[in-house]
């Protein structure tokens, strides 16, 4: 039977990830088949889980997804020992409103899972504090259980000491604690996000980090911490329509944002995927009948992207006769025009009049939810998506029909409507679920 159990913290920036990959790493090099989920909308982690623990990760989202949904993706922990599932941001951080499940919170998942909260707590500039707010987030929400903590970038000996004290005096399992140790800290980029991919020495990363912890966490003491968990049959299952029966997706350095539940909904589902690389030239498979070009870093290479005559042709004959549709940066490149970071613009394909720009930064994050107005592969008029926005970019111009209302998680209208033209579609944020 799989032992559960959730990592988080008081806030972002703690150390989940890394230890969430050096816990899993660890219990993998002792034999143990390890899953990983991400609680949340973030696209990047579950790539590094794979990494760790040769196995895929999803997503769960208490705020997309319905609780048939997280149970179904879940589902693929029953043949593994250890499930571990990464928080996002602080323990009980989400929107305001409710969702269809929850608030996007990581309590949510880990209430409806059962599953005990290993925390990170990351006592920089303070001591016996760090002991009060464990205290609080142990006691905020009846139906969450605390297992216990690991202490990141503890100062010195003395430092630990007084922390390990007063965790005691509250009742709360110390289970090991990190030095600061710069070497096992994972990179960022100008958004904040590396992919696993873009890392050479992913593997070394993560099997330093393995070592760190195993020689600074007491992991026996973790696993037994964890609960026992029998998960029960999903009622359903993720109940997504493919965008076509034969789906030509880009799939390279610049479009690689797209949920890992949705490709395996479409192929669960009966639908054939075919990969090409814009960046490598390449255009569309002539046989698939839909295209869809997934979020990324159009930015980064959008001097390229203009000069790949192959790509943009191939796209637009495509799109004389097919449906083609982009997700955040796909949707920039179906557009007009793209201007860099530098104040050079770009010609991106066309297919729609979308122009954006990267000369002034201004960041766009959050949950969304879109009526169509207009239908776009795989959905239909009238359907309600669920998704979630991040980006820098700014419109310069977006002339075509809109493709929806879109609302945030509060319910306020937003201007990042999407668009359509002829059979071109693009929208800004990225596709979780359809509300059911």
């Amino acid at each position: 039977m799989p032992a559960g159990l959730v990592i988080s913290a008081p806030a972002s920036g703690v150390g989940k990830t890394t230890l969430t990959l050096a816990l899993a790493r660890a219990w993998r090099n002792r034999g143990l088949n390890v899953q990983c989920f991400k609680s949340g909308p973030d696209y990047i982690d579950p790539a590094f889980h794979a990494a760790a623990t040769g196995r895929a990760s999803v997503n769960v989202d208490s705020w997309a997804m319905d609780r048939g949904t997280i149970a179904h993706l879940v589902g693929r922990g029953t043949d593994a020992d250890v499930v571990l599932a990464e928080g996002s941001m602080g323990l009980f951080d989400g929107v305001a409103a409710r969702g269809v499940s929850g608030t996007g919170a990581t309590a949510d998942i880990a209430e409806m899972l059962g599953w005990p909260v290993l925390l990170v707590i990351d006592p920089s500039g303070q001591a016996q504090t760090a002991a009060a707010i464990a205290a609080g987030l142990r006691d905020y929400r009846a139906g969450v259980r605390l297992a216990g903590v690991v202490l990141n970038r503890v100062a010195s000996p003395r430092h630990e000491d007084l922390v390990r004290r007063a965790l005691n005096d509250a009742g709360i399992a110390v289970f090991g604690a990190l030095p600061r140790h710069a070497e096992i800290s994972l990179p960022k980029r100008h958004l904040g996000l590396v992919q696993a991919e873009e890392q050479a020495e992913i593997g070394k990363l993560i099997d330093e980090a393995a070592r760190f912890v195993a020689e600074h966490v007491d992991l026996d003491a973790v696993l037994r911490s964890a609960a026992s968990w029998s998960p029960q049959p999903a009622a359903n299952g993720m109940n997504v329509t493919p965008p076509g029966q034969r789906i030509a997706l880009a799939r390279d350095a610049t479009f690689s944002f797209i949920y890992p539940h949705m490709l395996e909904a479409w192929r669960a589902a009966g639908a054939e995927i075919s990969i090409f690389s814009p960046l490598a030239d390449e255009a569309p498979d002539a046989s698939a009948d839909v295209c869809w070009l997934p979020g990324g870093y159009p930015e980064l290479h959008a001097g390229k992207i203009a000069a790949n005559a192959r790509f943009r042709s191939g796209l637009r004959a495509f799109a004389d006769t097919r449906p083609v549709h982009g997700e955040c940066g796909g949707y920039m490149v179906l557009g007009t025009a793209l201007t860099d970071a530098d104040g050079i613009r770009h010609e991106m394909t066309g297919l729609l009049g979308l122009e954006t720009s990267f000369a002034k930064r201004r960041m766009h994050l959050g949950y969304r939810l879109a009526a169509l107005a207009a239908p776009m592969p795989g959905h239909q008029v009238g359907a309600r998506l669920r998704g979630h926005e991040f980006h820098y970019s700014t419109i310069v111009a977006q002339p075509d029909t809109p493709l929806a209302v879109v609302h945030d998680a509060t319910g306020a209208v937003i201007a990042e409507t999407g668009s359509r033209r002829g059979q071109a579609t693009g929208t800004f944020f990225h596709l979780i679920a359809e509300d059911r």
